[in-house]
């Protein structure tokens, strides 16, 4: 595979990138196109297009990679927030914590149960949930006495795990559940524990763009527990046990069709390499920007590099400068969760999220994944660097 990165590496005149796009599946695609043509057409040849084998298979090997007791494979990341927060009964009344600077599928995954999203401000280095204004956010909620605390929900945001330990503690002793959104983290760890094992709950997306991505919508919920695993496989199949026609509780469709899985399964045999490769990828953007932007943290926590984003001043000004060399970058996320018209009618008069509203005005992703080559990368941080500078 690709050698390792060196940051310093001028970009010769003779390789110099034209472009180098923010996502490019193209490569992925040629790589791997035998075995993903292999896979589709087995299941083009047996027709169990919803729950075939490969969807059993999948989630097998998912379990295993991760370490959780199951793997549910459902039908989105959104959906995989939803199904799992109806597997917990959490319902009318209920409060959510959810950070709020993400994507509004965390926030929008609440409000069909009748709960409502609380949101709480983030950490100024970890861009994730601050276990401090979490527990602050209980007490508010307490106070007010309208809602119940029932659930957080941290989100590890571009892939790296938010602080488990610091969050679960505070929700236990408040009597509040943990949901993972994993949607960006899949491959990523905190110390020996996988993402999808850190939680009692877990969802996460294979939209094409992440780290595990299929060729649609898909996603997964991760859990140890027998009995929020047995409420999920009912809730996938429109509240249904098994092949029954009687639904035993409110239930969607849900499912993971067999065709993702298959390309999944295809994609996993080297998801390892390409989660390694990532974080060369990284480790380069840390060695060639640290001096001029701020970088991620990743202080004990093993990132799967859905996103490299970086916190520069002047953010819109750098990306036009990379716009105009050819460089893509993203913008995620450019409104705070708090200031969505979506979400007017659960925002508190007056709430500020102060380092939510930095960050917005400040963020920047930069391309990553596995097939960038060494010249793509020198060139993206000579960019980044001409454009700040």
């Amino acid at each position: 595979m690709a050698s390792s990165v060196s940051a310093a590496s001028a970009v010769s005149p003779a390789v110099r990138p034209q472009s180098v796009p923010l996502y490019d599946l193209s490569r992925q695609r040629e790589r791997m196109a035998a075995g993903i043509e292999a896979r589709v057409s087995a299941v083009l040849k047996h027709g169990q297009f919803i729950l075939g084998p490969e969807v059993a298979e999948l989630e097998g090997r998912l379990a295993e990679y991760c370490g959780a007791s199951h793997a549910i494979g459902v039908s989105s990341g959104r959906d995989a927030l939803t199904m799992a927060l109806m597997a917990m009964g959490v319902g009318e009344g209920d409060a959510v914590f959810v950070p709020g600077f993400t994507f509004s599928a965390s926030a929008a995954s609440i409000a069909p149960l009748g709960a409502v999203p609380v949101f709480v401000d983030v950490d100024e280095r970890s861009f994730n949930l601050d276990p401090a204004a979490f527990e602050a956010a209980i007490a508010e909620v307490n106070a007010a006495g309208r809602l119940r605390p029932a659930a957080v929900m941290p989100v590890d945001l571009y892939g790296r795990p938010a602080d488990y330990p610091a969050i679960s503690a505070i929700a236990a002793r408040h009597g509040v559940a943990v949901l993972a959104d994993a949607a960006q983290s899949f491959g990523g760890a905190l110390g020996n524990q996988q993402v999808g094992a850190m939680a009692p709950i877990t969802a996460t997306s294979f939209y094409p763009t992440k780290p595990l991505g299929a060729y649609g919508d898909g996603g997964a919920i991760f859990t140890q527990d027998d009995s929020l695993a047995e409420a999920v496989l009912q809730i996938r199949t429109h509240g249904r046990q098994g092949s029954g026609d009687e639904a035993l509780r409110i239930g969607m469709t849900g499912r993971l069709d067999t065709i993702q899985a298959a390309v999944l399964l295809e994609k996993l045999d080297s998801f390892a390499w390409e989660i390694a490769r990532r974080r060369e990828i990284a480790a380069a953007y840390d060695e060639g920007l640290r001096d001029l932007v701020e970088t991620p943290l990743m202080d004990g926590a093993s990132s799967a590099w859905a996103l490299y984003t970086i916190r520069v001043p002047e953010r819109d000004r750098v990306r036009d400068a990379l716009q105009a060399a050819g460089v893509g970058s993203g913008l995620f996320y450019r409104v705070p969760l708090h200031r969505h018209p979506a979400f007017v009618n659960w925002v508190p008069e007056g709430l500020s999220l102060p380092v939510s509203e930095r960050l917005a005005d400040e963020v920047l992703s930069l391309p990553i994944h596995a097939d960038l080559n060494e010249d793509e990368v020198a060139y993206v941080i000579e960019q980044v660097r001409a454009a700040v500078a």
